[in-house]
């Protein structure tokens, strides 16, 4: 197995959104759309990244990628290196290319001199909880993960709570 980890470059975009793909249909979810599948590019490639991915390959074959991103911690008064998706192909998986892929982004995070790396993992996918377990990460149970979709955004001005002020925005 010649197995090697490396930066995504804009040529690797249609290796990555396959990827994305597969990711989708082992949550069970909608891969995304052209839509979706042109922002990926754009927003990974264009002139201001929103996220970095790394891709994982055995043999010059794409079986797996990481994508990342920064957050900011006022606490720590340091970046947080967020993971968005870790996903090994299933049937490359149990030969250390996610522990791989994993290690090479903690390494980033150390070198970006991060004051910590978080993710999320579904609460089914017992595989990936117990790979974590196995390497030392700890569940965040007093945190509660939280989402507004832009259809509510759109209309917190009507659901909010106005406060007894009415504050002026520059």
């Amino acid at each position: 197995m010649a197995l090697t980890i490396r930066r995504v470059e804009r040529d690797d975009a249609g290796a990555i959104l396959d990827l994305i793909a597969a990711l989708a249909h082992y949550e069970k979810l909608e891969p995304p759309d052209a839509g979706a599948r042109s922002r990926l590019i754009d927003d990974g490639f264009g002139e201001r990244p929103r996220f970095e991915a790394w891709l994982a390959a055995e043999n010059r074959m794409p079986v797996g990628y990481a994508i990342f991103f920064e957050t900011y911690s006022t606490f720590l008064a340091r970046p947080t290196l967020y993971l968005e998706d870790l996903f090994v192909l299933p049937e490359f998986r149990g030969r250390g290319i996610g522990y791989a892929l994993f290690r090479k982004v903690a390494s980033l995070a150390v070198e970006r001199e991060c004051g910590r790396m978080e993710w999320c993992c579904l609460n089914w996918n017992s595989s990936a909880l117990e790979f974590y377990k196995r390497i030392g990460a700890k569940p965040l149970d007093e945190w509660t993960y939280l989402r507004l979709l832009p259809e509510q955004i759109a209309v917190l001005p009507e659901t909010a709570k106005s406060p007894p002020f009415a504050p002026e925005w520059t």
